[in-house]
């Protein structure tokens, strides 16, 4: 079973008090060393991933910031961060494994930024009826492993649905994600990659009805 080094985040926090160009250069080859393993550890979570799903694409993040649009200008990223895409246009969702120093690691499953068309079909479905996803919401053996649904929402009502709507709380989602924390130590442990992939194996249920919703019309007529 491939570990995360502990060298992984000596490494980060050495670039949090050190976050520059001059730095970072000098530490290249101890950078690429721990990124040679991060990859394996991705790549290791993928094919246990392939065991109960359909992926086509890992992406792991560089560690090159983007600051041309954002306040912080420091150049490096102090995480690791890879996403996992399942197959479209018959499956929906997507996975994520953040790998931070301090306690700030953690995993991601869901709807991260949904296209409009994607959004307003879920919400029309909720509109309808919700009943088969507060069941998988209220389960009790899923709520153990992703506890509640989490997202930015509106502060009311999107346009053109009732703000007294009886599942509201739903519809005015505008990201549907669930997220579980790790601690250093739990992502150091010899287990991380079993608790990784049970968990999201975890999700299937919500995943599947998701990806029911979204390839179908409101009639349930397929839409692929």
């Amino acid at each position: 079973m491939r570990l995360v080094s502990k060298n992984v985040f000596e490494f980060f926090k050495k670039l949090e008090k050190n976050n520059n160009r001059d730095w970072f250069n000098e530490h290249k080859k101890e950078f690429k060393s721990i990124e040679k393993d991060i990859k394996s550890f991705y790549n290791e979570v993928l094919e246990h991933l392939k065991t109960h799903d359909d992926i086509d694409k890992l992406k792991i993040f560089r560690i090159y910031r983007d600051v041309r649009f954002s306040k912080n200008k420091l150049p490096y990223k102090t995480h690791f961060g890879g996403s996992f895409h399942r197959v479209k246009p018959q499956l929906r969702g997507g996975y994520y494994v953040h790998i931070q120093p301090n306690n700030e690691s953690f995993i991601a499953t869901g709807f991260w930024q949904p296209e409009p068309a994607d959004l307003l079909r879920i919400r029309k479905e909720f509109e309808m009826d919700a009943s088969e996803m507060r069941d998988i919401l209220q389960d009790k053996q899923f709520t153990e492993i992703w506890g509640e649904l989490q997202g930015e929402e509106v502060k009311t009502a999107p346009k053109g649905f009732s703000k007294t709507h009886e599942n509201i709380d739903l519809i005015k989602k505008k990201q549907h994600i669930f997220i579980k924390k790790y601690t250093d130590e739990q992502v150091l442990s010899s287990n991380f990659i079993e608790d990784i992939n049970m968990s999201f194996k975890a999700i299937r249920p919500y995943f599947d009805y998701m990806s029911d919703v979204l390839t179908t019309d409101l009639n349930g007529e397929s839409l692929i």
